[in-house]
């Protein structure tokens, strides 16, 4: 028998009770499916969607997340297409019975994870703080060293690394400091009673004025805000220009220092806390048996 007669013989044979000629036309089929929806969701539709990403100023990092995530569910579409066009509706209906049961019990077991990739993918795309800004939260504070989609990386100022899960910075108020170009600080300068208020509100503004990177406009100012136990409290407000860490620890302790020299010039007096006890203490003697 000719190599020929023998192949369309073997087509006009069964297998399982399906013609071979049918299950050839279902593997062709099934490939060909397959293969169309696998390119043009890999050649037209992730490109597109990259583009689209990109235009709207989505990062790199959340574009590759994206690109992963697209590829896997093309793969998927492309075999569940290819068994829908071999003529496989049963395993259409048993494979979204599974993965429906997979994803719930990955959600479950794994919510906290995704909360935390999806607090990263907000905390990239709206941007409240970047890398290199100071940031202060729960008692916390340092600078942003990187920021990935599960967590961001935070250098303290005693120079040790947090590692901070981006559901807690993304569900809990941030302080930026440094968000705007200008920041303002405030201290308050005890004086006492007996002192001159006019004369110590314009010591401090002098002094504060006359150091490096204290902006003239806005000017410095004071206002009296506390009448304590033994002193009266004089807040100081002045505005430091493009601020970091750094600056603000310097400009900060250069003010006040400036303004307790002066004081100790001008004899203005900084009193400290005065506490007074009242009372009786009653001593007895013990007698010896």
């Amino acid at each position: 028998m000719d190599p020929l007669t023998a192949l369309q013989f073997g087509l006009g044979g069964e297998l399982f009770g399906v013609s071979l000629a049918a299950l050839a036309g279902r593997a062709i089929a099934f490939v060909l499916g397959f293969l169309a929806t696998l390119l043009l969701g890999r050649l037209v539709l992730i490109p597109l969607l990259l583009r689209l990403l990109k235009a709207r100023g989505f990062t790199e990092a959340l574009r590759g997340l994206t690109k992963s995530v697209a590829n896997a569910l093309v793969l998927f579409a492309a075999v569940a297409v290819a068994f829908m066009a071999a003529g496989f509706p049963s395993f259409l209906t048993a494979a979204a019975t599974l993965s429906g049961a997979l994803a719930l019990a990955i959600g479950f077991a794994a919510q906290d994870l995704v909360g935390n990739f999806v607090a990263g993918v907000f905390i990239i795309k709206d941007k409240p703080f970047a890398v290199g800004d100071w940031i202060e939260w729960n008692g916390n504070s340092g600078r942003v060293e990187e920021i990935d989609l599960r967590v961001s990386t935070v250098r303290t100022f005693d120079n040790e690394r947090i590692t901070v899960p981006n559901g807690e910075l993304a569900n809990n108020a941030i302080t930026n400091p440094v968000a705007y170009e200008k920041l303002r600080q405030k201290f308050v300068f005890g004086i006492g009673y007996d002192d001159d208020i006019e004369l110590a509100r314009e010591a401090i503004i002098e002094e504060i004025s006359a150091v490096d990177d204290v902006l003239e406009e806005p000017a410095p100012d004071t206002r009296v805000t506390e009448l304590g136990d033994s002193a009266v409290g004089i807040q100081a407000r002045f505005w430091i220009d493009d601020p970091d860490r750094g600056d603000y620890v310097k400009v900060r302790s250069a003010a006040v220092q400036r303004v307790k020299e002066r004081f100790d010039a001008e004899g203005i007096d900084m009193p400290y806390v005065h506490r007074q006890l009242v009372g009786e203490v009653d001593v007895t003697e013990r007698t010896e048996a």
